[in-house]
């Protein structure tokens, strides 16, 4: 499937943004503002399905009050008024009666219009007492004969909103993931097409394990905080709110206690998700220093072998992956805390709320569902903790990830690039000199290369044979000097332009994993079977290759290991 051209990353143009508002952002919420900031220009290329799993993770939430009330509407109908027990143990009254005589024990609805939280109370009870009546028929009632209706009903109530509630959140969940997983597949694809903007000067400044690590590791922590964290950040604040309100519809003292423990529950949120951090930066830090080592070791290994180094390397090995041990280790004691301080505090909160209850008036039926509410209220705690140390974790990898992304290559393309098709008569370097950082190589140097001439340059390490290569293929613009091409100022001629009328052949023996032919074309994609043979033909390697199990499309594996 053909891959759909990206556009410049646009998360670029909200580094600034994002730098100043996380020196003004309250530490609790800044990573987390860091995070959405960097993914929010990925966020709109999928806002219809982002939009979706947000409503549904809003209706999630707040079918949680629902089953608070369906609980406690179970409950009461549990509990038989006085009057409705008589007429059952007389079998004077039909069961219509007995619905009639519990339905007036209600206190009657009024009509005036809430001018408080009194009033927004009267108003969930009259809405409530409605919907009572509205479902009586298809409910059980304890003393009531029970026809189908309520068999029925008394076995599906419960189920049917469980089950509701848990496909909203699967498909909030689904959606959210959905989106997670193409933004870190436009991110990892951003990420590698900035690499390859960027000029030589930065890798060379960077390691293979660093690179390596922010492609790879960076982005799939964000992968992880926002598949996991992004839908628990839409659902669980509306979980905690819906059930805030359906507590206050039963007792709005008992939810004021309720509520006074749960400040303290972001204290060990703070304190430990500060420690998460430190130690997930240490661990990768280390991390990338052991990866830069294997990959030196594995791409020379043959000097390795050579010259015994195989106890030095391995000795670094072993100091890299117990400082990553130790660092993970003080991750782990910090993340793993969190849940049962909360859960502490938030047990002390319910000790609290329960020898209130026993002080107070309330109703067996009330107080069943307000300790159900309580439950379900405390477990989005739990888990937005968990998010909050996942997002601490990932926004280690976010102010990596924004370091590539805010990189200007040294090297920049024409505003307007003169055309240059074709070579035709010479190169000319012009009193050009070059420094790598303060240590200069080239001093005005001249030289002129007429076409076809062939020249080989000899001299000591450090002399300048390579940096001139690099010149003329624009890895690097000379610090001062002009080298042209007929002409041509390379720094006014399109990058593309320049690579049509150059080849590389270096020391260093490159292939990639790809087959015999796409290795031959790669300088040139779309070349003929025909181009490509001549190709070989030229470097003296036709005759090996059709030797090859499949010829010219033999996959010949990384570095040639077929």
């Amino acid at each position: 499937m053909a891959t759909k051209a990206q556009p410049d990353c646009p998360c670029k143009t909200n580094l600034i943004e994002l730098r100043a508002a996380a020196a003004n952002t309250h530490p609790l919420m800044q990573n987390l503002a860091n995070i959405l900031r960097f993914g929010a220009p990925y966020l709109r290329r999928y806002w219809g399905r982002m939009a979706l799993g947000i409503f549904l993770g809003v209706l999630f939430g707040l079918s949680n009050a629902a089953f608070i009330w369906a609980t406690g509407t179970l409950f009461e109908r549990l509990a038989p008024t006085p009057q409705t027990s008589a007429l059952v143990l007389s079998n004077a009254a039909p069961a219509s009666a007995a619905t009639d005589i519990r339905l007036q024990s209600r206190p009657a609805p009024t009509t005036e219009a809430p001018s408080s939280l009194g009033g927004i109370r009267q108003l969930g009870k009259d809405a409530n007492a409605k919907l009572i009546t509205l479902l009586d028929p298809w409910l059980p009632l304890m003393g009531r004969d029970q026809d189908w209706r309520q068999i029925l009903g008394g076995f599906l109530f419960l189920p049917v909103l469980v089950a509701l509630r848990s496909f909203i959140g699967y498909f909030s969940s689904y959606c959210m993931a959905w989106v997670s997983a193409r933004i870190m597949n436009d991110l990892r694809y951003d990420v590698l097409a900035q690499l390859y903007r960027l000029s030589l000067d930065f890798f060379n400044r960077s390691t293979m394990g660093d690179l390596l690590a922010r492609v790879n590791n960076d982005a799939a922590a964000l992968h992880r905080a926002m598949s996991l964290g992004l839908s628990d950040i839409v659902k669980e604040p509306f979980t905690i709110a819906g059930v805030i309100f359906g507590l206050f519809l039963l007792s709005p003292k008992l939810t004021l206690v309720a509520l006074i423990f749960l400040p303290f529950c972001g204290i060990p949120i703070i304190v430990l998700g500060g420690k998460v951090r430190r130690a997930a930066k240490a661990s990768l830090n280390a991390s990338i220093s052991q990866s830069s080592l294997l990959v030196e070791a594995l791409s020379g290994i043959r000097v390795i072998k050579a010259f015994g180094m195989e106890s030095g390397s391995l000795a670094r090995f072993r100091t890299f992956s117990q400082d990553i041990i130790h660092h993970d280790m003080k991750s782990m004691k910090a993340r793993e805390l969190v849940n049962p301080l909360v859960e502490t505090i938030s047990m002390l909160g319910l000790g609290l709320l329960i020898v209130v209850i026993f002080m107070s008036d309330t109703s067996v039926p009330d107080l069943a569902s307000f300790l159900m509410g309580v439950v379900l209220m405390f477990t989005p705690f739990k888990k937005l903790a968990n998010v909050h140390v996942v997002f601490q974790m990932a926004s280690v990898g976010v102010d990596r990830l924004a370091q590539i992304m805010s990189e200007q290559p040294h090297v920049k393309e024409p505003a307007q690039p003169e055309p240059l098709q074709s070579f035709a008569r010479e190169i000319r370097c012009e009193n050009i000199s070059f420094a790598y950082a303060e240590k200069p190589v080239l001093r005005d140097f001249s030289l002129t290369l007429p076409r076809g001439y062939k020249l080989g340059i000899a001299g000591e390490s450090g002399s300048g044979k390579s940096t001139l290569v690099n010149l003329l293929f624009r890895f690097y613009d000379v610090t001062s000097g002009t080298i042209r091409i007929d002409g041509h100022d390379l720094r006014a001629v399109a990058s593309r332009d320049l690579q049509q009328l150059m080849a590389l052949v270096s020391q260093e023996i490159v292939i990639f994993d790809l087959t015999v032919a796409e290795n031959i074309a790669c300088g040139k994609p779309g070349a003929t079977p025909a181009e490509v043979e001549a190709a070989a033909r030229a470097a003296n390697a036709h005759d090996f290759i059709t030797q090859l199990p499949q010829g010219y499309d033999t996959r010949v594996g990384e570095r040639g290991v077929t």
